[in-house]
């Protein structure tokens, strides 16, 4: 039995390995949010990982996301982000436990002409992917046995999220003005989700730095078009460039990943965003309707 802890289990990301959980007879999951595992707090953290013995490998699901109320939050965003990253990094090497640790496309300045590699040089722009960035360094710096997948424009089911914010906002608008010149790759959790656990089934030990996104490139207008033209919702879309619609944290104008290391290295055959997308929609409107009619 391979035993698995999980922190921030109520987000996307962990609310998605929950739905994969029970097709694997040998992993047992643990999981916990910061109200049963506080990991900004290290000698908690370390008491924890003593008493339930035994767990081979951490997938850090937990962090401060909200990407502008971090502009005003530094400091908690900084405990959470970075500190919190590192005081798991330190108790899974005295552990021996494995760490898998997400971040984000965010730590780059989107100048690039090409998709991002794992090698290329890092330079956020707002105080989230700062806070991320010096997570990865201090999990690097350490001598735990891990895996930073770095992931963009997270979406699913679960929680909060642009499919979910799309759909809700063209209930009652039947024009909406998205931003088209910022350029990324919208990711489902639920593959997401499926590459992480393949590493775990897989037994991989290429230890280091990945990026991991769903395959395509689109702009938020893209992806709201997808959305609205797949769920057959009719409502206007205007483009807009991101000067008309000013946010406290300045983002990344391109921030596609290149995939080729994880794909080669982890065998990962990786889905198009627009047909992963299909089936986010799918299974939300499936929930939506179980819980109406329950």
């Amino acid at each position: 039995m391979i035993n698995i802890l999980v922190t921030g289990s109520n987000g996307q990301l962990a609310s998605s390995i929950k739905g994969l959980a029970t097709k694997y007879d040998n992993l047992n999951f643990i999981y916990t949010d910061y109200q049963e595992l506080d990991i900004t707090d290290y000698q908690k953290l370390r008491i924890f990982f003593y008493q339930s013995e035994g767990i081979d490998y951490c997938i850090n699901c937990a962090a401060y996301t909200a990407v502008d109320k971090a502009e005003e939050e530094e400091k908690l965003t900084d405990e959470i982000n970075s500190k919190g990253a590192g005081n798991l990094a330190q108790v899974c090497s005295e552990s021996n436990t494995t760490l898998i640790h997400i971040s984000t496309d965010f730590v780059f300045d989107g100048e690039n002409n090409r998709p991002y590699d794992e090698e290329d040089t890092t330079n956020p722009l707002n105080v989230y992917g700062k806070t991320k960035l010096d997570g990865e360094i201090k999990i690097s710096n350490s001598s735990s046995k891990y895996f930073i997948i770095r992931t963009s424009w997270l979406y699913s089911e679960h929680q909060n999220n642009f499919m979910k914010t799309m759909l809700e906002l063209a209930k009652n608008r039947k024009e909406l003005s998205i931003i088209s010149d910022q350029i990324g790759t919208p990711t489902y959790a639920l593959d997401l989700a499926t590459a992480i656990l393949n590493i775990i089934i897989s037994k991989n030990k290429d230890y280091g730095t990945y990026h991991y996104s769903n395959e395509g490139v689109a702009s938020w207008y893209d992806f709201a078009k997808a959305i609205f033209e797949i769920n057959n919702v009719k409502v206007t879309l205007n483009p807009i460039k991101t000067e008309a619609y000013p946010t406290p944290a300045k983002r990344p104008h391109y921030s596609v990943l290149d995939k080729t290391k994880i794909k080669s290295k982890l065998k990962l055959d990786i889905p198009y965003w627009r047909d992963s997308l299909i089936t986010a929609l799918k299974r939300h409107n499936e929930s939506r309707h179980s819980s109406y009619s329950n």
